[in-house]
């Protein structure tokens, strides 16, 4: 399977679980969105649980969003998740915000995204507040990226990547290395 078919299976997967309980998901209908058969799903995936699995592991976008030291994370992020962006043509975080409702598969991408990217760049700062510093950092990165998602012709979404970090990173960095 070519990158671009795995991509459009997750980015299927995705929004079928971010819109839908699990119960109500299917292959099928997954493998209608994404433009491939279900039978390719399986071989590739294994079936829904592994599928959802693979939708609600976040270590990636971490390791790609904390790839600096602590001195440049701020930058390091913001360049990260635009270029992410631009390249894909899906956000590295923002699928958690869709997993706001009730259910238990919900409940586990949110716990998921809690350990796998909050508690990670909660785990590397120090100082006081550490874990509120963290979950506003992350909350600042889903607020750039759902700019992109949602004006994706404006000024933010066709800027130099360096020029939005520029002006962004500043403001995530602050709660990386507060002053005082």
């Amino acid at each position: 399977m070519t990158d671009s078919g795995r991509q459009a299976i997750l980015l299927a997967a995705r929004r079928a679980f971010a819109r839908h309980p699990y119960a109500a998901v299917t292959l099928r209908g997954i493998a209608a969105d994404a433009g491939v058969s279900a039978s390719l799903i399986v071989k590739h995936f294994g079936g829904k649980e592994s599928l959802f699995d693979e939708v609600a592991d976040f270590t990636g976008a971490a390791t790609a969003l904390l790839d600096a030291p602590n001195e440049e994370l701020g930058r390091c992020a913001v360049r990260a998740l635009v270029q992410y962006r631009r390249e894909n043509n899906a956000d590295l975080l923002l699928r958690v915000v869709f997993a706001v409702g009730s259910g238990d598969e919900r409940a586990m991408l949110r716990e998921r995204f809690r350990k796998q990217v909050v508690h990670q760049v909660a785990a590397r700062l120090t100082g006081k507040d550490t874990a509120m510093r963290a979950e506003l950092f992350v909350a600042q990165l889903i607020g750039l990226g759902a700019t992109l998602a949602i004006d994706r012709e404006g000024q933010v979404a066709t800027a130099d990547v360096e020029r939005i970090a520029d002006l962004y990173a500043p403001a995530l960095q602050s709660l990386v290395t507060p002053r005082g």
